[in-house]
């Protein structure tokens, strides 16, 4: 986790100090800039799920500087507990069940995006010791960043860091209480395909 971490900020970092229109190249500089797309359909994926043995699928709609998205996630295998910044990762594992979600951003610079999203979210909780499941439904809310880099006109890689938070929520495992974690700060990255666009 903490190498996956460390590798999408670097990443991050790389994208956002050579932007767009810094580079030469008209490969990694379409003229003019998406940034100043007035309005774009655009799909993407958070494709690490797809290793996991899980999907994630968003549509959003640019316009100007706004952008709305809606998703679908399931994480497969994917156990996020280690996420969360008061966990029980000793002793419980944490998936990703379908669950959509809907994100407003905001271009802040060039394609550099800050949003809010709202993801109701139903976690598959296992106890590892058992094998035993129970499911938590939570409606999470929070804040990310990310810069989306574009490969070409059509192509782009969105690296990104998010800060999910949610309400209390505790199930019983045969005297073993498990409390889901208020906060969760996870890197993401996606690659999208922007399907139209106007200047």
């Amino acid at each position: 986790m903490k190498s996956y971490l460390l590798l999408t900020i670097a990443i991050f970092y790389g994208m956002v100090v050579h932007a767009q229109d810094s580079v030469k190249s008209s490969f990694w500089h379409p003229d003019p800039p998406h940034y100043k797309a007035k309005q774009a359909i655009e799909a993407e994926s958070l494709f690490p799920m797809f290793f996991t043995g899980g999907y994630h699928a968003a549509v959003g709609f640019r316009y100007d500087k706004f952008r709305v998205r809606v998703s679908v996630i399931n994480g497969g295998t994917y156990n996020a507990e280690p996420a969360g910044l008061k966990n029980q990762k000793e002793d419980f594992k944490r998936f990703y069940k379908t669950s959509p979600g809907i994100f407003l951003g905001y271009n802040i610079w060039k394609n550099l995006e800050l949003y809010t999203f709202l993801e109701m979210h139903t976690f598959a909780i296992e106890q590892k010791s058992t094998g035993i499941r129970q499911d938590i439904r939570s409606n999470d809310f929070g804040g990310g960043i990310s810069y989306q880099f574009f490969f070409g006109k059509y192509l782009y890689l969105q690296p990104g860091l998010h800060l999910y938070l949610r309400g209390d929520k505790t199930r019983d495992f045969n005297g073993a209480p498990y409390t889901i974690p208020n906060a969760d700060v996870a890197p993401v990255i996606r690659i999208g395909y922007r399907l139209w666009e106007k200047q």
